[in-house]
């Protein structure tokens, strides 16, 4: 049975996830700030540690730090489990060296994926160890383990270039030269139809890639990219991001899975423009954008209303009509380029 030791100072969410992890047949021990858990680590020596960041005595980033350079303990895997979600905070515990971050709220199942993939790993690295006589089980230093240290990796080694408000990032039909990551603001890509209605494609957040097309056939963009607002993105070379994928399979993976997931969004994009009302639509839209901009119902989306209407699939005058319609019934707060969602369960509704 796999040892997992679990740090956490909410007692709520510890006695929670420890009931989830040992109904899973996992041997659990669990420890209320980092300095107890600490000893607890040195002691039960686990298979695998989950960690919040904010705790008494002593923070998740003190507690990694601590444990990678003990001996017995620096390569345990280690996963960050916290409600800090800024980029900043992620980049910096896998800088520490953790194996993966996971943001409160978090599913059960995205738990449980990051558990066994950490786990397998391990075992896989102690088996081709073995297989060589090695007593010593390390990382290589230019392997890259997760996506999160892919970014890490695009923010160390990658000139950052700067857009402003909506300029052009790149035009349908340039060569597809490079793949991009977002530091800062939201980057839209977008086609423009045979009547130059712009149709919206896809609404890309800081540290999301986006450019990313076909490795093996060298075709064009297939869309537009601009800055919906001032951005800042990393920019790399198509040929040695490919490199890359092909020197580190696991990333290769995740980077799949995350590109399936944009893909079943754009599905369900484009069912909403082919079936939903246009209400349905223009409260979808407004939800949407919330979402993939991780805002809340007491967040003002910044976006203008041609690049909703875009996403939509409607007329811009069409969608301001329908945006006025929610105003007077109480659903949403309009304010210049400003949208207040004011009863979210309402808008969901609306059909």
């Amino acid at each position: 049975m796999k040892k997992i030791l679990l740090i956490e100072d909410d007692e709520v969410v510890r006695e929670n996830t420890a009931e989830l992890l040992e109904l899973a047949n996992y041997k659990v021990f669990t420890a209320e700030n980092g300095k107890i858990g600490l000893s607890e680590a040195k002691k039960y020596l686990p298979d695998l540690i989950i960690c919040d960041i904010m705790m008494p005595e002593l923070n998740g980033y003190g507690v990694l730090q601590i444990l990678s350079k003990e001996e017995d303990t620096k390569h345990i895997p280690f996963i960050f489990l916290s409600a800090k979600t800024e980029h900043k905070d992620i980049r910096k515990g896998m800088d520490l060296g953790a194996d993966d971050y996971i943001t409160k709220p978090f599913d059960e199942s995205e738990l449980f994926s990051a558990i066994e993939s950490r786990l397998a790993r391990v075992a896989i690295l102690r088996e081709n160890l073995d297989k060589v006589g090695s007593t010593e089980l390390y990382y290589s230093e230019d392997e890259l383990k997760t996506l999160n240290h892919l970014k890490n990796f695009f923010a160390d080694n990658v000139d950052e270039f700067s857009f402003n408000m909506g300029e052009i990032i790149y035009q349908e039909g340039d060569n597809s030269n490079f793949v991009f990551l977002i530091s800062e603001g939201i980057v839209k890509t977008f086609k423009i139809d045979e009547q130059g209605k712009e149709l919206v494609t896809g609404l890309y957040k800081e540290d999301d890639f986006f450019g990313i097309t076909s490795f093996s056939n060298n075709i064009a963009y297939q869309e537009s990219a601009a800055a919906i607002e001032n951005v800042k993105v990393f920019r790399l070379l198509k040929s040695e991001f490919k490199s890359i994928l092909q020197k580190n399979h696991e990333v290769t993976f995740e980077l799949i899975d995350h590109l399936t997931e944009n893909v079943s969004e754009i599905k369900d994009q484009l069912l909403q423009m082919a079936y939903s009302s246009v209400r349905k639509k223009t409260a979808n839209t407004i939800l949407q954008f919330s979402k993939k901009m991780d805002k809340t119902h007491n967040t003002n989306p910044k976006i203008s209303r041609t690049d909703l209407a875009g996403i939509a699939g409607i007329a811009t005058e069409t969608f301001i009509r329908t945006l006025s319609d929610f105003k007077r019934d109480g659903l949403i707060e309009v304010e210049g380029r400003n949208i207040k969602i004011l009863n979210i369960e309402k808008l969901k509704k609306v059909f």
